[in-house]
């Protein structure tokens, strides 16, 4: 799961969980499974906003429901909430949600423009500024000292674009990969 994948992931459980009534859908499945309409009269809502909470909660993976004849029968999925605990908010990991603020808003907005949603490059621009900014991206994907032959370059760069070609050119072009000669093997400079 990539970084924007996981903050997607975060903001989802976060969102389902930033209402009073889904909280309290969460305690009372906690305790045993529900039906919407005894969820609903527990609870002192009507069943169409007990079914629109009850949505929220199953996108964020939080909940399930399994059919028992006409009614759906909700239960909670503790493992979830385990997982979310145990892995999103990791110590070590909590650092990580702040990492983009150190990219300047120039940044950011070249990647918004060139990027589709799967961080792969939809169009080089025609100022060299901006194409460095895509470049300082896609670089990221190599480690420094490690030796990469042209095959497995062309794999690495072809999750960012399919034109590989132009894409390994540049990197040479503006010193942030090394090569050597003879279809030898690449790697990305300490300074990248």
């Amino acid at each position: 799961m990539n970084k924007q994948e996981s903050m997607n992931e975060l903001l989802t459980f976060f969102k389902a969980l930033a209402d009073e009534n889904r909280l309290k859908i969460i305690g009372c499945l906690a305790q045993q499974p529900y039906t919407v309409e005894k969820l609903a009269e527990t609870l002192g809502l009507g069943i169409s906003t007990t079914s629109h909470h009850l949505a929220k909660l199953a996108k964020a993976g939080l909940v399930s429901a399994r059919t028992e004849g006409h009614y759906y029968i909700y239960s909670l999925h503790t493992d979830t909430l385990r997982s979310m605990a145990q892995n999103l908010l990791h110590e070590e990991k909590l650092p990580r949600l702040a990492e983009n603020l150190g990219e300047d808003a120039f940044e950011r907005k070249v990647l918004e423009t060139f990027t589709d949603a799967e961080g792969r490059i939809t169009a080089f621009p025609a100022q060299e500024k901006k194409t460095l900014v895509l470049l300082r991206y896609v670089v990221k994907a190599f480690e420094p000292g490690v030796r990469y032959p042209e095959k497995q370059v062309n794999e690495i760069l072809s999750h960012y674009n399919e034109d590989t070609a132009s894409l390994r050119r540049y990197m040479i072009v503006y010193g942030l990969m090394d090569r050597e000669g003879g279809g030898g093997d690449y790697w990305r400079r300490e300074e990248s």
